[in-house]
Parts: structure tokens; C-alpha cells; sequence
């Protein structure tokens, strides 16, 4: 059974053009200005020159002219037409290397070679790593290293808050911010006990009992006895022992204490009580002018005998804590500290209790105001004290003060606040304050540029050279893109493309490179630039963007769309579907326009359009009179065409139009995040299945929508219990789907297999659509096959087919093929090639059922269609060792490691040097990938085979 589950794809730019207004040499008019005569003369050429044949991607024929309403050019182009020179790709704002293997294996060796204390420190770093590539989950997963081996409290609060931030939480209706996921790794009570503990992490936590192992937070069992407590509130002797020997008078009233246990607070109750003191030979001593009342003098003489805090009122603790710090009480302090902490559970109690924690260097109860302030991000950014507290140096200095204020929790925060408004003034406090905790050279690299980030995003471009400066001084290569986009942007183009023309013969060439020194030149050198950086990194959108709008202002509109195709077919991006919306409305496609609308708000709900000048959800009313209209259960035809055709922006520009018509339907929410999966928008997805649960209308259907959340974010565990409980409450058939799902994604033994046979038949016992049915079918054929039960495996692909589940073919071209029916198998993808839209994986799987030459041919074709795909790669790399190309083989892999350095290439490649006696290249490569997944056991054995090998003595 194959996941659904797809790395992100990386945001792009919005395109921004002009409103030619004016004269030939006119700059853009204002938000509300009309469109000039030149650009709609300019129109109108481009409409009488293009031909306006619709392109293949629309599957319906042209809305009937008469139904269409007139509605002004201007309304639907209001910055006019896109042109080049405002256009310009976003310098990503993490660390970016001119070699990905390199820092992957540097990283690699940093975490093997730490000790248990710096582990998790070192781990972070891999963080910052693994920002800079496109997938989410590795990301998340060495943030959830770093929390396993994490040291201290601080550590463990903010690393625990960010994995409950990455699942984003805060959005779902009903769940707390103190809520516990179960397991110690999250918990909020866990994460205040401090020690190295890795092997505990995924345990289930201790939130059902009532105390913390270790005595860290006090429940029931700290509680003091009913005498005690009568005692505190007053009435009766303070002490019934005969042991009394002396008393404190505080006002009218005395505490009566023994002198010994008094003396054993602390040292200066010693010096005070059995030293030269005059009050050594006192039984009375005069406690008035010490800032303690009589009640809180009562509960210390309380602790000094018991050395216990039970049930003493808030005002009494607080008391005995300053009591703690002006008398060196260490151990009072600690009980103070940590009962106090164990009271935090919301943002007001954390708002009253930080400022006692900072004042008296309460080192836990600041960690748990700490925690519940990080686990209410980004809500709790809206409060004016907290972001005081964050933002100001004073306030960085407190939290020092206490061993709260480090690199991890600001980068955190500053993570936060470039998401929420990257332009704000807090923004760029919290990043200044990033800087301030900055010790290692990848901390300053990264605040430095980020920094340099912010600063050109406000057009502060004096202050964002200055920190890009900094940034390559620090060794950030990357962050020179940044001093030449600043030294552009403030007239000194001809500077920038030296800077550029620099790096490139100083470094290896990478994608990035050119694609930046082709906004600093024009003609044909720009067009060479753009296509070298698409050569070598097909993944960067500006190219084709930059490409398409030349071509329109070629009169070649047709082109221009397929230009764009070619990365929206394999990366899709609010920006690529903006520009091809813009062309398709030149093109008077307004069905083509309204469906790529439509899917970039599903991606982007507050996506404003045309350089910021209109809101996308504006322009769909605008193309909507402009198309024909379908009901609700139209739309579901609709739907299920474009789902069996696999035309995923299809199916999405449909779903959002029905959830246009009914917002709460929880089941259209959660097809949208299915469909986002499989574009590799995880992002986006998970908000839908946010949604999907918040509208959910019954419990049983928001367990299995909260089993599909943790899952996705790596709680298998997790999912399962909630597929569980969902089943538990009512028999459905998306909480057997999840369960048979979970339960499928690890080596299946026979047993396992037969038991995720028979939820998937349950799943198919009861009531659900034809979309999900297939796709439970398609997953029982998979599981079928796995168990050598072909003709069963057939029958369930057939009957999936028989609903217009399409990717079934691929099931049964396998079934084909394990049965020696190559032909057949050939056959079978043949059909899914010729049906679905999104391709690129069916020629893949086709080139296993023919001849070398065709195979390359089909691999080839998929390559084209989608360059992020590794097998055709690998396969090619391997048919040239087999013909003694090696060198020509690791070129092979050279090529698609340099921007996706993806784990089996890079084990390939080092299984390629190490044939090839490069121990160096082998070890590289090796490290590099199991930075990526350090339990690859392939890689591990190789690992070890060549560090044996290195360190054999030349002979």
C-alpha cells in the first residue's frame, strides 16, 4: 500500500507586473486605476494574433458565448499585462548550501561525534539543514531527535512546543493548549523534569498519575496533612512537639519553631541561629522588618520540619519563595519552584506567575510559563507583554537571567513571526535577539541572513546588504544572492551581476546561480541564464515564469501556457497557477482561468493577485458569469471525472467551488487535503484536514480526522489508538480505511497482512462514494499481491476500475507482469497513460515491462514530465556501470543530486564509489544519507565496510 503522504513543495514569488497607465514610458498607476489604451490596444493584438484554440488541459468544451456577461478587461486585469523586469524569485529565507551532500555529511558527523549533553544541540543544526530542503517530515523528524535528546527543562519546553506548533494545533476547536498527546515526548508535565532520558521519550507519560518520577512536581502525595494545613490557617500551637525552643514574632503574633530544623534551611539561618549573633541567644527573635507575614512564617516552620509543600495558598508559596531567595534557602527554593510550576496550566496564570518566576530567578516556574506562552503560539504573539518580554534586549536579559533565553527558543519565535507578517517590527526584534544568542557559526549565518531577508522584503536595502554582508562573512555562500539583489535594488546593477558572474567561476555551478544572474542581463544571455539554472535545477519556478512572459510579449500565448505546464505538472505553486491564470484570461480561457483561481486559494486562501491589487477570491466572482454555472450534484459528476482522470487541479478548482456552496461539509474538506497530498502541498493539506475535523458533525468522524492529522505528522501510534476509538463509537468506513492504513505502513508479516485484509473489507462493507471505494480496493489489491494472492489482487483492481478508479491499472499491470503476462502489463499502462493527466509515473512503471530501449525512452519521457522522480535516474546510472561507464554514471546521479539529494541516490552513488575503490566519495555519500535517515541499514553496512577499509594501512 503506497502512502499518500508527499513532501511539500516549496512556495514561489507572485508574479508582479504593471498597470501601464499613461505614456510609453508610464509605471504603475494605483490600485484603482484603469488599464491605459496601450495595454488594451496591446490586447487586442495579442488576441488577433494568438490562436485561441482551447489547450488539452480543459476536459470540457467552451462555455456557449451567450451565456457569458461582459465584464470589463480592467476588472479582470487590473495591473495590466506581467512584465519581466518587476519580476524576481524570493531569496529563501534558511541556510542554503552550495553543496547539499557536503553539509548533509558535516552535519552528519557533528551529531555522531557529540556528546549526550551537546546531541541535541547539534541535532538543531540539522534542523536548520533540513529547512532548506522541500520535505516536512525530515524536518519534523529530526525536530523530534532533538527533543529526545534534549538535556535540560528549557530545552525540552521549546522543542516540545515547536513539534505541537508543526501539527498546528492551536487551529483545532475544542483542545487546549495543556493538552497532552500521551506521550512524554510532548507532555507538558514531562517536559518540566530535567535529565537525559532518550529511551522515554515515546512512553506514555505520566499525566494520569498523580506525581512526577523524580519529585519534580508535586500532587497528591506532596500534600501536607490536615494538621499541617490547620496550622498554616492559623489557631492552635505551632508545633505540638515539646522540641519548641524558640519563636518568631512577626506583629502581634508568634511562630514557635525548633531552632535546629530552622537552622537547616540555610546557611545564614545557621550563622544566624548558632553563630555570633545576638539572636543565638535569644528565644524570641524579631522577624517583623523581613517582608513575611505570620502565615508564611507558620508554613517555613511547616517545611523546615516536614521538608514538605502541601496545600499552602498561592500568596503563602510566593512568600516563602522571596523568603528562599533572601535567605539562601536552596532546598525551600526548589520546593517553591517546582510547586508553583505545577500550577501553570493557562495564559493567566502564566501572565501572573513569569513576573514572580523573573524576579526571583524561578527557574521551573518560568520554564512553565514559558511552555504554556510557546504552546498558544502565534496567539499569544498578540499579547503586548509577552512580545515586550521577547522582543526588547531587556526582556532577553530576564529570561538569560534564568536560563531562559537561548538560540532555540528565538529561533522558534522568529520562525513564527516570519510566517505570521515577515515585515513587522517584531519580527525583526526577535531576529535581532536571534543574533544576540548566536554563538556557533551556523547560529550567525542564519540570523544574519534572515535577517538580510526581512530587511529586503520592507525595501530596507541598505540594511538588508549590511546583514547578507554578514551573513558571507559568517560563510553563508548563499546569502551573496542577498548582497546583489540589495546592491539592484538600490541602482548598482551592474555590481550585482559581477557578483554573480564571481560565484560562479569561484564554486560549482548551481541552479540558483544562474537564475540570479539572469535578472541582471537581458536578451539572449538572460534566456541562456534561465535555461542553464532549469537544466540544472529544474525545480526553480522563476525560470519557467520568466520564460512564459517573454513569450507573451512575443505574441506566443499558447507557448507561454505550455512553458508553464511544464512545473506545474510536477511543482505546483500559487504563483505558476497565478501567471497562467493571468495568460488564460488574455486567452479568453476563463474556464481555464476560474480552475487554476480556484486551485491557487487552495493553496493560499488570502493569495492576492495581480501585484497585490486584487484578492483571489474577487476574481473568481468575476470569471464566474463568464463560465457555465453546475449545481451541487453536478459538481459531484464533475468531480468524479476529474479525480479518475488524475487531473488533481481539476479536482481541486471543483472541490473549492462546492465548499464555496457549503463551507461545513467536513467530507469536501478532507478530499481537498487528499488531493494536496498527492500535489506534495502538505502544508495546505494538513490546514484542510484541520477543517475537515473542526466542521466534523460527530465525534466517531472527528477521531478518524485527528488519526489522519497525527499520522501525518508521524504519530502512527497515535492514529491507530484514534482509529480505535472512532470504530469503538460507530462503524464507518474511513476509520477502518485509517486503520488498515496505519497498520499497512511497515513490513507486514502473514498475519498482519490478513488482519489489514480484513479491515479493508469492513471498510468496503459500509456506506461511502466510489472515490473512496476505489481507492480501498486499489489498497486491498496491493495488500493481496503482497500476499502471492493474485487472482484475488486482480479481481480487487477490476472492480476499481469498474468505478473509474484508474490508478487500478497500475495494480493490474503488476498482477500482469508477476504472472509472466509482460504484454499485458505493457498493455495496462498503456491505458493509464492514455487516461490520466498527471502521467510522469505511469511511463515510470511502463518501463518495467519493456525492452531496454523502450524502457529508456518511457524513463526518459518521465523525466521530462517529472524531473523530481529518482527511479530514471537510478535506472540510467545503473545500465552505465553495467556498460563500464562509471564515470558517466555518477555524472548521472550527480545531476539529480544536486537539487533532490534524495536517500537512495545517494546510496547508489556511494555503493558506485566504493565499486569503484573511492573511499573518500563513499564515506561522504554515505554520511550524507544517513543524515537523511540514519537507520538505512544498506548505508549503515556500507558506512562501516568503508571505515574499515579507510583505516587499513597502506601497504
Amino acid at each position: 500500500m503506497r502512502s499518500l503522504k508527499f513532501p511539500e513543495g516549496c512556495k514561489g514569488t507572485q508574479v508582479y507586473a504593471i498597470n501601464p497607465t499613461g505614456g510609453e514610458g508610464g509605471g504603475g498607476g494605483g490600485c484603482g486605476g484603469k488599464v491605459g489604451e496601450k495595454f488594451l490596444q496591446h490586447l487586442q493584438d495579442l488576441r488577433a494574433n494568438s490562436i485561441r484554440t482551447k489547450s488539452s488541459r480543459n476536459s470540457h468544451p467552451p462555455t456557449n458565448q451567450t451565456t457569458r456577461t461582459n465584464v470589463p478587461v480592467e476588472s479582470l486585469l487590473p495591473a495590466g499585462f506581467p512584465t519581466v523586469d518587476l519580476m524576481e524569485p524570493q531569496i529563501e529565507p534558511c541556510l542554503k548550501s552550495v553543496d547539499f551532500v557536503e553539509s548533509l555529511a558535516a552535519v552528519y558527523k557533528k551529531v555522531e561525534d557529540s556528546s549526550q549533553f551537546e546531541k541535541s544541540e547539534r541535532i538543531l543544526e540539522q534542523c536548520a539543514v533540513f529547512k532548506g530542503l522541500c520535505d516536512p517530515k525530515l524536518f519534523r523528524n529530526s525536530l523530534r531527535g532533538a527533543r529526545q535528546h534534549a538535556v535540560d527543562v528549557h530545552s525540552k519546553v521549546v522543542l516540545a512546543s515547536w513539534l505541537r506548533f508543526e501539527r498546528r494545533e492551536d487551529e483545532l476547536i475544542g483542545l487546549s493548549a495543556m493538552d497532552c498527546c500521551g506521550r512524554n515526548l510532548e507532555c507538558p508535565r514531562a517536559c518540566l523534569v530535567p535529565g537525559y532520558d532518550p529511551e522515554s521519550v515515546n512512553d506514555p507519560c505520566v499525566c494520569s498519575r498523580g506525581e512526577l518520577e523524580g519529585g519534580v512536581l508535586m500532587g497528591d502525595g506532596g500534600e501536607c496533612s490536615t494538621s499541617d494545613i490547620d496550622e498554616v490557617g492559623g489557631g492552635g500551637d505551632d508545633d505540638d512537639d515539646d522540641d519548641c525552643d524558640m519563636s518568631f514574632c512577626i506583629g502581634d503574633d508568634e511562630i514557635r519553631g525548633v531552632r535546629y530544623n530552622v537552622a537547616s534551611l540555610s546557611r545564614p539561618f545557621r550563622a544566624m541561629l548558632y553563630g555570633e549573633f545576638k539572636e543565638s541567644r535569644r528565644e524570641t527573635i524579631n522577624f517583623s522588618q523581613n517582608g513575611i507575614s505570620a502565615e508564611g512564617m507558620r508554613a517555613a516552620m511547616i517545611f523546615s520540619r516536614t521538608k514538605r509543600l502541601g496545600s499552602f495558598e498561592l500568596k503563602i508559596v510566593l512568600e516563602l519563595l522571596s523568603l528562599a531567595n533572601r535567605f539562601c534557602c536552596e532546598e525551600l527554593k526548589s520546593a517553591c519552584d517546582a510547586h508553583l510550576a505545577s500550577l501553570v496550566c493557562d495564559m493567566e496564570e502564566a501572565m501572573m506567575l513569569i513576573e514572580y518566576g523573573l524576579e526571583e530567578g524561578a527557574y521551573l516556574l518560568v520554564a512553565a510559563c514559558l511552555q504554556v506562552i510557546l504552546r498558544e503560539l502565534p496567539f499569544s504573539m498578540h499579547n503586548p507583554y509577552v512580545m515586550k518580554l521577547f522582543c526588547g534586549s531587556e526582556g532577553r536579559e530576564r529570561l538569560a537571567s534564568v536560563g531562559h533565553a537561548s538560540f532555540l527558543l528565538y529561533y522558534f519565535l522568529s520562525q513564527i513571526a516570519m510566517e505570521e507578517e515577515m515585515k513587522s517590527n517584531n519580527t525583526v526584534m526577535l531576529l535581532e535577539r536571534l543574533g544576540e544568542c548566536a554563538t556557533e557559526d551556523w547560529q550567525k549565518q542564519l540570523a544574519c541572513h534572515q535577517l538580510g531577508v526581512v530587511m529586503l522584503e520592507r525595501t530596507e536595502y541598505k540594511d538588508a546588504q549590511k546583514w547578507f554582508e554578514e551573513a558571507v562573512e559568517a560563510g553563508h555562500i548563499y546569502s551573496s544572492v542577498g548582497v546583489a539583489r540589495a546592491k539592484y535594488n538600490r541602482g548598482h546593477k551592474y555590481s550585482a551581476y559581477k557578483m554573480m558572474n564571481s560565484l560562479i567561476s569561484d564554486h560549482t555551478p548551481v541552479g540558483w546561480m544562474y537564475q540570479e544572474r539572469s535578472i541582471y542581463c537581458t536578451g539572449k544571455e538572460k534566456m541562456m541564464d534561465l535555461n542553464t539554472a532549469t537544466e540544472l535545477d529544474p525545480t526553480l519556478s522563476f525560470p519557467y515564469k520568466c520564460r512564459a512572459v517573454l513569450l507573451v510579449q512575443e505574441n506566443k500565448l499558447e507557448p507561454a501556457i505550455s512553458e508553464l505546464n511544464k512545473i506545474v505538472g510536477f511543482k505546483v505553486s500559487p504563483d505558476c497557477l497565478e501567471l497562467r491564470a493571468w495568460i488564460s484570461i488574455v486567452l479568453e480561457d476563463y474556464e481555464g482561468a476560474l480552475r487554476d483561481v480556484r486551485a491557487l486559494l487552495t493553496l493560499d486562501p488570502n493569495y492576492m493577485m495581480f501585484y497585490g491589487k486584487k484578492h483571489g477570491d474577487q476574481l473568481v466572482e468575476l470569471l464566474r458569469p463568464l463560465v457555465q454555472q453546475y449545481s451541487q450534484p453536478d459538481c459531484w459528476m464533475q468531480l468524479y471525472d476529474r479525480w479518475s482522470s488524475v487531473d488533481d487541479i481539476g479536482s481541486l478548482a471543483v472541490v473549492h467551488q462546492m465548499l464555496a456552496n457549503d463551507p461545513r461539509k467536513s467530507l469536501l474538506w478532507f478530499r481537498q487535503s487528499l488531493l494536496l497530498l498527492r500535489l506534495n502541498c502538505q502544508k495546505a493539506a494538513m490546514r484542510s484536514l484541520r477543517l475537515a475535523r473542526n466542521y466534523s458533525t460527530s465525534d466517531h468522524e472527528k477521531l478518524v480526522y485527528e488519526g489522519w492529522i497525527l499520522y501525518d505528522t508521524g504519530h502512527r501510534e497515535e492514529a491507530l489508538s484514534k482509529a480505535e476509538q472512532s470504530i469503538s463509537i460507530q462503524r464507518s468506513f474511513e476509520a477502518f480505511f485509517l486503520k488498515a492504513y496505519a497498520l499497512a505502513d511497515s513490513s507486514l508479516d502473514p498475519e498482519s497482512s490478513k488482519y489489514v485484509i480484513q479491515l479493508l473489507e469492513e471498510a468496503l462493507r459500509c456506506p461511502s462514494d466510489g472515490l473512496r471505494k476505489g481507492q480501498a480496493l486499489n489498497n486491498l489489491g496491493s495488500v493481496y499481491v503482497d500476499c502471492e494472492k493474485f487472482d484475488l489482487a486482480a479481481g480487487c483492481y477490476m472492480s476499481a476500475l469498474e468505478i473509474k478508479h484508474t490508478r487500478a491499472h497500475q495494480g493490474l499491470a503488476r498482477v500482469y507482469h508477476l504472472k509472466n503476462q509482460r504484454k499485458a502489463a505493457y498493455d495496462e499502462m498503456t491505458k493509464l497513460i492514455e487516461k490520466a493527466n498527471n502521467n510522469a509515473s505511469a511511463y515510470e512503471k511502463r518501463s518495467e515491462y519493456c525492452d531496454r530501449d523502450m524502457a529508456k525512452s518511457d524513463l526518459s519521457t518521465a523525466t521530462q514530465l517529472d524531473p523530481l522522480r529518482t527511479y530514471p535516474y537510478r535506472y540510467r546510472a545503473a545500465v552505465l556501470m553495467d556498460d563500464h561507464k562509471e564515470a558517466e554514471a555518477i555524472r548521472e546521479l550527480a545531476r539529480v543530486i544536486a537539487f533532490k539529494p534524495d536517500l537512495q541516490l545517494l546510496h547508489l552513488r556511494a555503493a558506485f564509489y566504493d565499486s569503484m575503490g573511492d573511499t573518500s566519495c563513499t564515506l561522504r555519500d554515505c554520511e550524507a544519507a544517513l543524515c537523511l535517515d540514519p537507520n538505512h541499514t544498506g548505508t549503515i553496512e556500507l558506512y562501516k565496510r568503508a571505515r574499515e577499509r579507510g583505516n587499513e594501512p597502506e601497504k
